[in-house]
């Protein structure tokens, strides 16, 4: 059995690395740098099992096309083992019509993500990224911000992630509200309809499944339903949101703030509004976090190769 790994093989343990000897041939990528796609299909030739991260695939929001053409060459191929929670960069109809089973990371930064949404909530409303911003510009001017204790986040998607963040924001003295399109309960945290939880939030975190279902969920009418001066804060997919209509939304002041991950910042209605506050993904890049994936990860492969696929989304 080949298996093949889009990650440097010094990222997983000794013990790791001889778990996924055991299972057959093993071969790793050198670094997690893109790879161009001649190499890829090179490297991943009579691969049974793939380990695939979205790095060496140029990244989220180019991967799905490559990963795409890397599965129409692999006639014999058992199944794929994400190393990320999100699948939106994944053509997981293809992957069902050709009965490949694929396997994401679930939960394994919940905590770090949460923690990230929180931290931009109070960059944005104590001004912190833009008063960092002008400062090294020698700009400086003071800005006035505002408390986040007593003010309502509405939370979209209550799922691992967003229900750590409703734990936090709770413990900073928010009232929160969440939308989740099945049916969940938290303690202390109040359901309501996505439209009642645009109309009534104060600030909004996005915790949606990464998937081409949830594409455009906040577009011109959504923000239209909103607060005036509402911060708006997405740790998922960029492509929830419409970025024209935020562009928007943030000059007409609808939106105070806008913070995003995403991967090309330049080539966006939002370059160069001071008020769209663009980061490179790294909310998941902590210690813990990755001690969870790679163990995960692991187990994830291990499954695949015994012939009981787990964690599975298609």
């Amino acid at each position: 059995m080949k298996i093949v790994i889009f990650n440097p093989k010094d990222s997983f343990t000794s013990e790791q690395q001889n778990q996924l000897s055991s299972l057959g041939d093993v071969t790793y990528t050198e670094t997690r740098d893109a790879l161009p796609m001649e190499k890829l299909l090179e490297t991943v030739k009579g691969a049974d099992i793939i380990g695939c991260d979205p790095d060496p695939l140029g990244g989220f929001e180019k991967a799905k096309e490559k990963l795409s053409k890397i599965i129409e060459s692999l006639p014999n191929l058992k199944g794929i083992c994400l190393s990320t929670t999100s699948f939106g960069w994944v053509d997981l109809e293809l992957c069902k019509s050709k009965k490949i089973p694929v396997s994401n990371i679930p939960g394994y930064s919940k905590e770090s993500v949460a923690e990230q949404a929180i931290a931009f909530l109070l960059g944005a409303s104590k001004r912190i990224f833009n008063s960092d911003r002008k400062t090294q510009q020698d700009k400086y001017k003071l800005t006035l911000g505002y408390e986040l204790r007593g003010k309502t986040l509405g939370i979209v998607g209550l799922g691992n992630i967003g229900s750590a963040t409703a734990e936090l924001a709770k413990g900073i003295g928010m009232k929160v509200i969440a939308f989740n399109r099945s049916e969940k309960k938290m303690d202390g945290v109040t359901m309501v309809t996505f439209d009642e939880l645009l109309k009534q939030s104060d600030a909004i975190s996005l915790h949606t499944t990464h998937e081409t279902a949830n594409n455009n969920m906040i577009g011109e009418s959504e923000i239209a339903k909103m607060k005036k001066g509402v911060i708006i804060v997405n740790t998922v997919d960029r492509e929830l949101v419409d970025e024209k209509a935020m562009a928007q939304g943030l000059k007409s002041g609808k939106v105070d703030t806008y913070v995003y991950e995403g991967e090309d910042l330049v080539h966006t209605p939002l370059a160069g509004l001071e008020n769209a506050i663009g980061f490179k993904g790294f909310a998941w890049y902590t210690k813990e976090a990755l001690e969870n994936l790679y163990q995960i990860w692991i187990s994830n492969l291990v499954a695949l190769a015994e012939g009981n696929p787990q964690n599975r989304v298609a």
